[in-house]
């Protein structure tokens, strides 16, 4: 149970319209590590060797507000690979209890493109929503980001 002035969990959703097709836009959200180059809170992201899991993640997520930086290391597991379904969830091998992380990518075809519908969940306590608004903050400015990724690889293939 979380602390008095702390959330339960943290679920956000983020939806954006892309002038790409789905599969161009699969190539940025299928492996995590293409994800700092457009979405900063996700700092570092190593492939791990693959095992009988699936594919494995070493990721740093990093958040700054005002003066104050934290980050947290995780292993990410890639449970879900389908053409328009990705999902990647926190799987340690440690032994020990930890707070589920959970990102869901959905892509749907569109007439101009592709909607994509990421969805982020922590089953962790934060503290009275300032970190939650810090991280929609963030996944707004990634959109752009991302658009650019997706510009930039286009004009190069």
């Amino acid at each position: 149970m979380p602390r008095e002035g702390q959330t339960d969990t943290v679920d956000i959703t983020a939806e954006v319209e892309l002038d790409a097709a789905p599969e161009k836009v699969r190539v940025f959200v299928a492996d995590l590590d293409r994800y700092p180059a457009w979405l900063s809170i996700l700092a570092k992201a190593e492939p791990l060797a693959v095992a009988e899991d699936g594919e494995a993640w070493a990721v740093e997520l990093r958040a700054k507000v005002g003066p104050l930086a934290r980050s947290k290391r995780l292993r990410m597991v890639r449970t879900v690979d389908e053409p328009d379904h990705l999902r990647f969830e926190r799987d340690e091998l440690d032994g020990r209890h930890h707070a589920q992380w959970m990102l869901d990518a959905h892509l749907e075809p569109t007439s101009k493109g592709t909607h994509l519908r990421m969805v982020l969940h922590y089953s962790g306590g934060f503290g009275s929503g300032v970190v939650e608004r810090l991280l929609s903050d963030e996944i707004e400015a990634s959109k752009e980001r991302l658009r650019l990724q997706l510009e930039v690889d286009q004009s190069s293939s």
